[in-house]
């Protein structure tokens, strides 16, 4: 071969080398299309979106708008609600902890909170720190949320003590079943040890360190006119938007789902984990040793094994929780993400810890199929694996279950008795009522109704209509509040003993853990 010849083949191969590694670097050639069309699908006003890769940001973008119906786009440091993704920062911060030797994993919670309690004096004993961050203290789904969702007056202490008359749902550490108060209890930890707050704490040592300069864990960071992705709900079958502010102030509960960030100072978050605890600056926040800690799995989770075949490509051979993050299998590869849902915004960050890959997707709706079909199109992506339509697909999910739920409800109405009528005049039912965790309930006759008032959550005021015998539905006044039905039950002499509640819809966010009440009249 000539010199010249050599030379031009150097050349080309390492042009080509240069682009196919820019062609596993960068992002997928179509998602600006991508997530253009998953938001109309779904109906979700705005987006962002975050990836990394090979300790890199190869993208930091707003898409969408801030509001409905306004101008204002969404941009990279646009701000939203993490929700539940809050969980890992609060491990993280506890990890630090861990290095530092003032607390272990599995010391006991007790040593820390001696006053905190649960129902079973065994469960009270044994918890550890470990137990409060894995979802497997027997405790029911969202037990206990009513506390703080939708907006309470209740304390972060008073939430605990609370806890103690909450009755277990399983034995301890024999099941999975997600909690947000223990969450809280975990970061109550903090300034037992510290001395400082949780919010200081994540602040000066998380925050600052990763120059996440816009992010907050306060619903007072979402200042009214600042760059503020406004969260949407759907109310009464139409998307709307809402205002930040009392009816979705969760800082009685912060470490569990409060953190509001944008994609760019998310995106540090990323790049720190897959880092291994250490900053885009250099500075190690935690050890390589708790960052294995954190991503180990503590609890397993159950696994669908027929799932909608739509999606069996998604079917996983292992989950589990760990601390504060989920893993799973996907084409070989582990994940380790997690999800967040508050009023009006649900988010999602994801780690592939063996590419070097994560990325950060938060929405100003609540519609995950948004998000997961952007997540695995990015993630067929970087695996090399020919498009899937995860659009259709979770579309089609998702509208099967909601006609699933709607069946449901219209079942339920067309078997009612619907010319029934309640055992006892409407004036007998009007009183107060309490719940050993809650607390006061009250039932009053407002201008020939019955409205039920929940005293500790000023959103949770709703007309009681009568369905069927002594079943009455709740009609809430915020309609962003799922409707209920309040069963009351009679003694042998006809005076109410108790009322329970349960959810109409099959679809209502799980927080609102209305099972759980056992309200009892008041003596006077």
């Amino acid at each position: 071969m000539k010199p010249v010849s050599m030379r031009l083949a150097i050349i080309l191969t390492v042009i080509f080398v240069c682009s196919l590694a820019h062609a596993q670097t960068a992002p997928p050639p179509d998602l600006n299309a991508w997530v253009a069309r998953a938001m109309q699908t779904f109906e979700v006003p705005g987006m962002a979106v975050a990836i990394v890769k090979d300790g890199k940001i190869v993208l930091v973008k707003g898409y969408g708008v801030k509001k409905l119906g306004a101008p204002d786009k969404v941009d990279e440091n646009s701000l939203f609600g993490i929700g539940s993704n809050t969980k890992a920062f609060t491990t993280a911060a506890l990890a630090m902890l861990v290095d530092e030797k003032k607390i272990a994993w599995d010391d006991p919670v007790q040593k820390y909170l001696p006053w905190f309690q649960l129902y079973d004096p065994y469960v009270t004993r044994e918890l550890t720190i470990r137990d409060l961050l894995t979802h497997r203290s027997g405790l029911g789904l969202g037990a206990g949320d009513l506390m703080y969702f939708p907006h309470s007056t209740f304390t972060r202490e008073e939430i605990l003590r609370n806890m103690r008359h909450i009755k277990p749902a399983t034995s301890f550490r024999s099941r999975y079943a997600y909690d947000n108060a223990l969450y809280m209890a975990a970061g109550q930890i903090i300034p037992a040890v510290t001395g400082k707050s949780w919010d200081d704490f994540v602040r000066e040592r998380i925050f600052q360190p990763l120059a996440m300069k816009g992010s907050s864990t306060s619903i007072s960071g979402l200042v009214k006119g600042g760059d503020v992705a406004l969260p949407h709900t759907t109310i009464d079958g139409k998307l709307t938007p809402v205002e930040p502010g009392e009816r979705d102030d969760i800082d009685n509960i912060a470490p569990a789902g409060a953190i509001n960030s944008s994609v760019a100072d998310m995106a540090q978050w990323v790049l720190t984990q897959l880092n291994r605890g250490v900053a885009p600056n250099g500075t190690r926040i935690f050890s390589e040793r708790q960052s294995r800690e954190m991503w180990a799995g503590q609890t397993i989770l159950p696994i669908n094994d027929n799932p909608p075949p739509q999606l069996a490509k998604l079917k996983a051979t292992f989950a589990e929780y760990a601390l504060g993050w989920s893993t799973r299998d996907y084409l070989g590869h582990k994940l380790v993400g997690h999800t967040g849902g508050v009023l009006g915004y649900v988010t999602r960050v994801m780690l592939v810890p063996d590419q070097k890959l994560g990325m950060v997707i938060l929405t100003n709706g609540e519609e995950g199929g948004a998000f997961d079909s952007t997540m695995f199109h990015i993630l067929d992506h970087y695996f090399q694996q020919p498009p899937t339509d995860w659009i259709t697909a979770l579309k089609q999910v998702r509208d099967k279950g909601v006609e699933d739920a709607k069946a449901v409800e219209a079942k339920a109405a067309s078997s009612r008795a619907a010319n029934s009528g309640p055992s006892l005049p409407s004036s007998k039912y009007a009183a107060s009522y309490s719940d050993p965790w809650y607390g006061p309930v009250t039932i009053r006759e407002e201008t020939g109704k019955l409205v039920i008032h929940f005293e500790h959550s000023p959103g949770m005021v709703g007309e009681l209509e009568h369905w069927q015998f002594d079943t009455f539905k709740t009609h809430w006044r915020d309609r962003t509040i799922p409707d209920a039905y309040v069963t009351f039950a009679l003694t042998s002499d006809g005076a109410i003993d108790h009322f329970t509640m349960l959810p109409v819809s099959p679809l209502a966010d799980f927080s609102y853990d209305y099972q759980d009440l056992w309200l009892t009249p008041v003596k006077k």
